[in-house]
């Protein structure tokens, strides 16, 4: 697959950009993926869970005449006896969300039990039931995962493609075995017949991750990004108990998986949580004083409004000074890690796999309905 051309409207960004980001548009970009659980797909799931912020990091990067879209995850699984077979062992996992968290939180817990799997129903069911945008300039995506023959069950694929062709949305099919095999088994059809994108991949392959001098010092800031966020309300406590497990799932795949989900979270316009932080609620629109003060984090109980506002402030300063930090060390890891890839890239050594598959598609994707793709250049 041709690489995304990079033109002459491109950003040249500095580290203070990124994590700031730029104005939010209207625009969406929302991918769907729909995992296989069955027994055999241990290692595609584990391949997603080591790629999934890589994937967040790099379609954060798209621009839309300057402006950083909305970007949302849905989660699927089929093919699981855990399911319903009334409902063609398929169940909607995640509908399409903003919350980065969550979107980990369900990964992480996904879990394979034998099972038939279904292609046609899962897709039918994503495209039917998802709350897709209506705008055809919005790029929108559907990656289906699996290794059993796309045309089983009784709901033809054919139909799912030509419904998904008159929303606007691509289905893409990675199957998890030899390339021609897949073909035979209709997953290249399952995707072209929607114009969308046929990969394969070896699922059974660990992700030869790249770890940098740069790791263990985005850690350390993303430690002490997270003394920033103050929950209040009734979800506060919860919220942020999960950004710290999401922490900890990220750190028990690899230090480069660690990175990358600091890195997202170093980037104000893609990791956002209005919903129970206090200072993206409040930069968000929401009053202040309208916050009872039992709801508020013991920091902030007890306080005069002026008070409120004066720790506010100076917390949202701590946070941009620490976002600022990581985005400078992101710029040199990426920069570090091009370079080792182009070394395995000639050694022979570089493989595709989940991530970089669906990386690959979304970016082309972009390209061809006016999306661009910020470059950064470490000073």
């Amino acid at each position: 697959m041709k690489k995304i051309l990079l033109s002459a409207l491109l950003v040249i960004a500095t580290s203070i950009a990124i994590a700031q980001g730029p104005p939010r548009s209207s625009k969406k970009v929302q991918v769907a993926i729909l995992f296989d659980t069955s027994n055999s797909m241990d290692g595609l799931i584990a391949q997603a869970k080591s790629r999934i912020w890589n994937i967040v990091n790099e379609v954060s990067t798209l621009r839309y005449r300057g402006t950083s879209p909305t970007i949302e995850f849905a989660i699927y699984e089929y093919g699981n006896d855990g399911l319903e077979s009334s409902d063609d062992y398929i169940r909607q996992v995640l509908d399409l969300s903003t919350d980065l968290d969550e979107i980990s939180q369900k990964l992480f817990a996904l879990t394979t039990n034998g099972g038939s799997e279904f292609c046609g129903a899962v897709t039918k069911e994503a495209l039917d039931k998802l709350k897709w945008s209506n705008d055809p300039s919005d790029l929108k995506m559907i990656y289906i995962a699996g290794n059993e023959a796309f045309d089983q069950g009784s709901v033809s694929y054919k139909k799912s493609c030509a419904s998904a062709k008159d929303k606007n949305i691509f289905i893409n099919t990675i199957f998890c075995g030899d390339h021609q095999q897949g073909i035979n088994l209709l997953w290249k059809d399952g995707a072209t017949c929607s114009d969308g994108d046929y990969f394969n991949i070896d699922s059974d392959k660990a992700i030869a991750h790249i770890d940098t001098p740069y790791d263990k010092e985005i850690q350390r800031y993303n430690d002490s990004l997270n003394t920033t966020y103050y929950g209040y309300g009734s979800l506060g406590r919860e919220k942020k108990r999960l950004q710290m497990s999401e922490d900890a799932n990220a750190s028990s795949q690899a230090p480069s998986v660690a990175a990358e989900r600091a890195t997202a979270k170093g980037k104000k316009n893609v990791y956002r949580n209005d919903s129970w932080d206090l200072i993206d609620a409040v930069e968000g629109g929401k009053d202040l004083k309208s916050i009872k003060d039992e709801e508020l984090p013991d920091e902030f109980k007890g306080k005069t409004l002026a008070e409120k506002k004066a720790l506010l402030n100076e917390k949202t300063r701590d946070r941009e000074k620490f976002q600022k930090k990581i985005a400078e060390l992101a710029v040199a890891r990426e920069s570090f890690i091009t370079d080792e890839r182009a070394r395995r890239a000639a050694a022979g050594e570089e493989a595709d796999d989940f991530g970089s598959n669906v990386n690959e598609s979304i970016m082309m994707r972009a390209e061809e309905i006016g999306f661009e793709k910020e470059v950064v250049v470490p000073e």
